[in-house]
C-alpha cells in the first residue's frame, strides 16, 4: 500500500471516528433533552395536579356548607336529625322557604330586608362616591403631603370597628342619629373608605397622562375628566369595590346591634339572630331564613363577578 493510500485510509478512519463520536454525543444530548422534557412534564403535571387539588379543597370548604344550608332548608327536622350527613332532601319540603317569605311573619323578614337595603344603598353610594374622589385626588394630583394623607387613609385598615364602637355610639348619639338607619350607614361608609381608596388609586393612576392632557386641550376640566372619562374606564374597579362594600355592609352585625333601637329597625343579620333564638328547635326553618337572608349579597356578587375579577387583576397589574 502506498503512502497516499495509507494517508487516505487513516483520514477516513479518523473522519469515521469523529462522526461516530459526534453521533454518540448528539444521541446522548437528544436522550438528555428527552429526559429533561419528561422531567419537566412530570414536575409540571404534578404541580398542576397539586394546584387543582388545593383549589378543589378550598372550593369544597366554601361551597359544601352553603350547599348544606340551601338543601337543609328543603328538609324537615326529622331528616336533619335522622340523617344529618345527607345532602339531598327526601322528600323536598318547600314550606320552610315559603313560610319565611310569604308566611304569617313574612312582614318581619321584608321589613328587615328593606332596612338592610336602605343601609346598603346609602353606605355603598357614599363609600364608592367619596372614595372615587379621594383616589382620583391621590392618583392624579400633586400637592404637598399627598402621600402622608394617603398613608393616613391606609392606616384605617388597622382600625377595626369594634375598637371604635363606644366613641362611635357617643358621637352618633350626640348628632341625633341613634336609632336611625343613617346612623349605621354613615359609619359603614367611613369604615369602607380605606380599602376602597387602596383599590381605586392604582387603577386611576394607570390611566395615561396623555389622555388627560388631550381632554384638557378639548376644554375638559379636572372634574370633567374624572366624571366623563375616568369613571367609565374604571367600571371594573368600581364593580370590585361595590361588591366588597355591599357584602361587608349587608353582613354587618355589630354596628346595627349597638346603634339601632327596637326590632322595627333591625337588619337581616339581626333578624337571623332573633329568628334562630325564637325557633331554636326548628333547624330547617332557621337554615331557610339564613339562606334567604344572604341570597341578595350572593346574587349581587354573581352578577358582578366578572367585573370583580377583572378589576382586581387590573389593579394588581397596573398598580
Amino acid at each position: 500500500m502506498t503512502t497516499n493510500e495509507t494517508t487516505t485510509v487513516d483520514t477516513a478512519a479518523a473522519t469515521a471516528a469523529t462522526l461516530s463520536a459526534a453521533a454518540r454525543k448528539a444521541s446522548a444530548a437528544k436522550r438528555k433533552t428527552k429526559r429533561a422534557r419528561f422531567v419537566r412534564f412530570v414536575v409540571g403535571s404534578s404541580s398542576s395536579f397539586i394546584r387543582y387539588v388545593i383549589l378543589v379543597v378550598v372550593a369544597s370548604v366554601i361551597l359544601i356548607p352553603i350547599a348544606y344550608a340551601v338543601l337543609g332548608g328543603f328538609k324537615d327536622n326529622g331528616q336533619l336529625v335522622g340523617d344529618p350527613l345527607s345532602l339531598i332532601p327526601s322528600p323536598w319540603v318547600l314550606s320552610n322557604y315559603t313560610d319565611v317569605m310569604f308566611g304569617a311573619n313574612a312582614i318581619v323578614f321584608w321589613r328587615e330586608a328593606l332596612n338592610s337595603l336602605i343601609i346598603a344603598v346609602v353606605a355603598v353610594g357614599l363609600t364608592v362616591g367619596l372614595a372615587s374622589l379621594a383616589a382620583f385626588t391621590f392618583a392624579r394630583m400633586v400637592f404637598p403631603g399627598r402621600e402622608a394623607f394617603y398613608l393616613l387613609f391606609t392606616l384605617g385598615l388597622l382600625f377595626p370597628s369594634a375598637v371604635a364602637i363606644l366613641p362611635l355610639l357617643i358621637l352618633v348619639r350626640q348628632i341625633g342619629l341613634e336609632g336611625n338607619l343613617l346612623g349605621v350607614a354613615l359609619p359603614q361608609a367611613a369604615f369602607g373608605l380605606p380599602l376602597t381608596i387602596i383599590i381605586l388609586r392604582p387603577f386611576f393612576k394607570s390611566i395615561p397622562v396623555e389622555l388627560e392632557d388631550a381632554a384638557k386641550i378639548d376644554g375638559c376640566s379636572s372634574f370633567g375628566f374624572f366624571w366623563r372619562i375616568l369613571l367609565p374606564l374604571a367600571r371594573p374597579a368600581l364593580a370590585t369595590v361595590s361588591v366588597l362594600a355591599v357584602v361587608n355592609t349587608w353582613n354587618a352585625f355589630l354596628l346595627p346591634l349597638i346603634l339601632l333601637n327596637g326590632a322595627d329597625q333591625w337588619t337581616l343579620p339581626l333578624g337571623v339572630m332573633n329568628f334562630s333564638t325564637q325557633y331554636v328547635s326548628d333547624q330547617a326553618r332557621i337554615l331557610a331564613f339564613t339562606v334567604v337572608a344572604i341570597m341578595p349579597a350572593i346574587m349581587f356578587y354573581i352578577v358582578a363577578e366578572r367585573q370583580l375579577v377583572s378589576g382586581l387583576t387590573s389593579g394588581a397589574v397596573k398598580g
